[in-house]
Parts: structure tokens; C-alpha cells; sequence
């Protein structure tokens, strides 16, 4: 396994990436994004973690960026915004350095999965993986058909009520973590689970 940690150039600096490639087998490139960056989030978050070696183990390169203003990015939080921005920057940045056509998995947790629902609607990609998504703080608009929703049944700051409305609405399939909380103390094995069986559905 190849582990980078770069600093992508971007509108507003660099951007620090984390990259584990799990080499010639590859069979895609997953990009994941952390939670809010001024509440603690990071590209180390232990979901963030779980989710990009579970796309590891499923055969794709796994991509974590911190978004600006986060450890050595550069910038300041922009709403989400320029967030997307950044995340659209490091995406294109990867695919240039791996061959044409390799499938793309776009996940985030919490603020992280309202940026890649953002992301979704800007470029062609494969699969969207949105872990406790915070519809009650954001404006979650339409998402694609090939979007699954994984979130934890005592969501104590996104209520499994808010985003079960939501998932109805937008016609996306739902998972529940039965007894997980929003960071899913002491259930990332069943949340690893669900997030690999979404990556080969």
C-alpha cells in the first residue's frame, strides 16, 4: 500500500491530502470528506478514518483532504462553499494522476457529506455515500439515484427523524446503525459494514 500526504495547490493555497493507494488492483478513487472544521474536524476523525479504509479495502485509492483553514490547508472556513471548491480542486488533481475512467465514490460525514452532496451536483461520478448527513443545519437539495444514506439510530445532533424525512423526500435508501450515536462510539465495525457494502453495491 502507497500512503501520500501532499499539499494540492488550490485558488486560495494548498490544500494537505492523505492519500492510501492500494496500487495496481485499484478499482476506483473514493474521495471523503471530514466534519465541520470548526467543530474538530479533521481528516484523522476516526468515521473519516473508517470510511477511507473501508474504500481502501473495497480496492480504491482513498482520498482525504483537510478543507481550508484545517491543520496545513490553507484559507478559512467558507460555509461549505469554498469547501466545494477545495474538494472539486483535489478530485480533479487525483484523476489527472491515475488512468481515465476509473469509477469515483464521493463520501462525507456530517458537514462533510452536505460538501459532497454539493460536489455530486457538479461532476460526473459513480456513487455518493452521505454518513449522518446534517440535513436539520444545511440545505440539502435533490440528490442522485445512486446515493445510500448510513446514519446512527441516537443521533443526538442530527435526529434519525430529520434525516428519515429527508432520505423519503429525495427518495434515498437509508441505512440505521441500530444504538449508534452521531459519532458512532464503539460502532464504527457496523458503520465500516454498511459503508463497504455500499461501495460494492
Amino acid at each position: 500500500m502507497k500512503r501520500a500526504r501532499l499539499r494540492i495547490k488550490s485558488a486560495i493555497g494548498n490544500i494537505e491530502t492523505v492519500v492510501n493507494d492500494p496500487g495496481a488492483e485499484r478499482r476506483g478513487l473514493a474521495f471523503i470528506a471530514h466534519p465541520h472544521p470548526l467543530h474538530g474536524g479533521t481528516l484523522d476523525n476516526k468515521v473519516v478514518q473508517t470510511l477511507a479504509q473501508t474504500c481502501h479495502d473495497a480496492g480504491y485509492v482513498a482520498v482525504r483532504p483537510n478543507f481550508r483553514g484545517v491543520g496545513d490547508s490553507d484559507g478559512s472556513y467558507d460555509n461549505g462553499i469554498g469547501e466545494t471548491d477545495d474538494l472539486l480542486t483535489v478530485i480533479a488533481f487525483v484523476r489527472a494522476q491515475y488512468a481515465a475512467g476509473l469509477p469515483i465514490v464521493l463520501a462525507g460525514f456530517s458537514f462533510g457529506a452536505y460538501v459532497q452532496h454539493r460536489v455530486a451536483q457538479r461532476i460526473a461520478h459513480d456513487k455518493l455515500i452521505l454518513i449522518g448527513p446534517a440535513v436539520n443545519m444545511y440545505n440539502f437539495g435533490a440528490v442522485p439515484a445512486h446515493t445510500h444514506v448510513i446514519h446512527g439510530e441516537t443521533d443526538e445532533l442530527v435526529p434519525l427523524a430529520a434525516a428519515q424525512a429527508w432520505a423519503q423526500r429525495s427518495a434515498a435508501p437509508l441505512e440505521v446503525i441500530p444504538g449508534a450515536s452521531h459519532f458512532f462510539h464503539g460502532k464504527l465495525a457496523e458503520l465500516k459494514a454498511a459503508a463497504l457494502a455500499a461501495c460494492h453495491s
